[in-house]
């Protein structure tokens, strides 16, 4: 297989997660992950079966409905390992104190992958929060905000943390944005993985 082959794979995988997870196609969604992978949500870090199963269980019973768009991937290869960096979009439709809104959070998804039997998929995923903001549905209307909490969360995703804290989800506050000391431990952690790492625990 070609490198233009492999970065073709990839970016399959890249791309059907997305149309997977949003359209609740856990059966082929479980395929973009290795044994073992790790998932890293604001509101969850853990494998990829329990990322799956909580997702799966959001996807029937919550009333909010998140979705994500795709743009460009950069892709460095190195032997049978590589790291993916893909434009990303998260919207969700939610309530927040009675008041419908919408959220939207752009970032990439930084993702180590791994070609193991001769298939590409992910090792571990992390995105990276750029920023975001929060829109009512109905312009005359703007929800309160506890400025505590608020300003507890970092910019890249205040408001999407903000909103899932208020749905009574663990949010993580030290999630890597645009800059600063998280991001840039996050690109020395690709590179040593290009560079022979073990696989994340």
């Amino acid at each position: 297989m070609s490198e233009a082959d492999d970065k073709r794979a990839i970016r399959d995988c890249i791309e059907s997660w997305v149309i997977w997870r949003d359209s609740g196609d856990w059966e082929n969604f479980k395929t973009c992950w290795h044994k073992g992978a790790i998932m890293n949500a604001t509101w969850l870090q853990a494998d990829a079966e329990t990322f799956i199963a909580n997702a799966a269980k959001a996807f029937a019973t919550s009333k909010s409905v998140s979705v994500h768009f795709l743009g460009g991937t950069s892709i460095e290869l190195k032997g049978h390992r590589a790291v993916a960096q893909t434009k990303m979009m998260i919207t969700s439709r939610d309530e927040l104190d009675g008041v419908p809104v919408d959220v939207t959070c752009t970032g990439r998804f930084y993702d180590l992958f791994e070609k193991r039997d001769g298939r590409w998929a992910i090792v571990e995923r992390q995105p990276i929060y750029e920023k975001d903001r929060l829109d009512p549905l109905d312009p005359a209307q703007m929800p309160k905000f506890d400025k505590a909490v608020y300003e507890s969360i970092p910019s890249g995703y205040r408001h999407l943390g903000y909103i899932q804290v208020k749905r009574g989800l663990p949010v993580k506050r030290t999630m890597p944005g645009l800059r600063g000391p998280e991001v840039e431990a996050l690109y020395a952690k690709g590179k040593a993985w290009l560079a022979g790492a073990k696989p994340p625990q």
